[in-house]
């Protein structure tokens, strides 16, 4: 792979990070650079059988480790991280999901105080079968499993927050974050405001599956070895006009929006689309916001977070020929994520 600058980051267990903001990149990066690097699930590899109670073997609030930060040689306040999804794959033959008394859309939290007795702890443990590209369901009481299509994405992924502010990594928000989406997959380009010198990209809670809404809390939680592509595009980018993440797939262009109540969100990604969609057209606000109300669509990316997270999502083929995004960012990662495959 000599033409393409390809390097590697594992970290240890000590070099996790639980929050994005106050932390020291672990390597620094040249725009363009593909980072093979490895991420632990959501509970830390900690959760391995249906015995083993994430209140028990866990240690609170240690949870959500991500893989990073990532500086990137020349990012400053104002310029967009892209950062493209080149392949997602599941570290182990093994993963896990739970439910939790306290956690979900579901059952009580401590925001939504309820009479009745929260949810019991259950531990669910799939078997990932990478070959056939699959992850087994087995009821925990009774009935009959279901194998499951493998769709792997990473539901936290983001850049240090503007203002010295810091979130834990189960927080997401305009910074990015655990924003819990499925569109987070392979072939997709995200994009990210920088806020602070470097951009500081982290990621982790990889997903075997997720269905929109999240909504027992987690999905099939999995560690992964994941491949991006790392990007910069100064000034003017997708993210300077609206500090909001942004997804763009071949098919798609998508806007997010993370904050509570669940409304709140929402508005904030259907503003975004409808604010994107006028820019790379010319037309009126109203006439993009007309077309979206026509054509978009809402999948939800998490309600269970401390920020809910919604997403907005458009074809590219309404939008004609001439809306192309960061003079074709999306294209180009792609050549680079294909070149890198046919090498590999």
């Amino acid at each position: 792979m000599s033409d393409l600058d390809v390097v590697q980051l594992a970290p240890t267990p000590e070099q996790l990070r639980y929050t994005f903001g106050a932390a020291e990149p672990l390597i620094t990066v040249r725009p363009g650079t593909v980072v093979e690097l490895a991420t632990e699930d959501c509970f830390g590899g900690r959760v391995r059988s249906a015995e083993d109670l994430p209140s028990q073997v866990c240690e609170f609030p240690y949870l959500n480790p991500v893989t990073g930060p990532i500086a990137v040689e020349g990012a400053e306040p104002g310029d967009t991280l892209a950062v493209h999804l080149v392949d997602i794959a599941p570290a182990r033959d093994w993963a896990v999901s739970a439910t939790f008394p306290h956690f979900g859309a579901l059952t009580a939290t401590h925001s939504t105080a309820m009479l009745h007795e929260p949810l019991e702890e259950v531990v669910w443990v799939y078997e990932v079968d990478r070959d056939r590209g699959t992850c087994l369901f087995r009821p925990r009481r009774g009935g009959p499993e279901i194998e499951l299509p493998l769709d792997p994405m990473h539901g936290t992924i983001g850049v240090a927050p503007a203002g010295g502010e810091v979130f834990a990594s189960i927080t997401p928000g305009a910074h990015g974050g655990n924003m819990d989406t499925p569109e987070m997959r392979a072939g997709t380009t995200a994009y990210f405001g920088v806020n602070v010198p470097g951009g500081l990209l982290s990621l982790g809670d990889g997903h075997c599956r997720q269905g929109e809404g999240e909504v027992c809390g987690t999905a099939v939680e999995a560690a992964m070895r994941t491949v991006v592509v790392v990007d910069l595009i100064k000034g003017g980018g997708p993210a300077a006009t609206q500090p909001w993440p942004r997804i763009e797939s071949d098919e798609f262009l998508m806007s997010t929006g993370s904050t509570r109540p669940l409304e709140d969100a929402y508005r904030v990604s259907q503003h975004d689309l409808v604010t994107w969609a006028a820019e790379l057209t010319g037309w009126d606000s109203l006439d993009a916001y007309q077309l979206v109300s026509q054509a978009g669509l809402a999948p939800a990316g998490n309600v269970v977070d401390t920020n809910y997270t919604m997403v907005a999502k458009l074809a590219k083929r309404f939008l004609g020929r001439d809306a192309v995004v960061a003079d074709g960012t999306h294209d180009r990662l792609r050549s680079t994520a294909s070149a890198y495959l046919s090498q590999r």
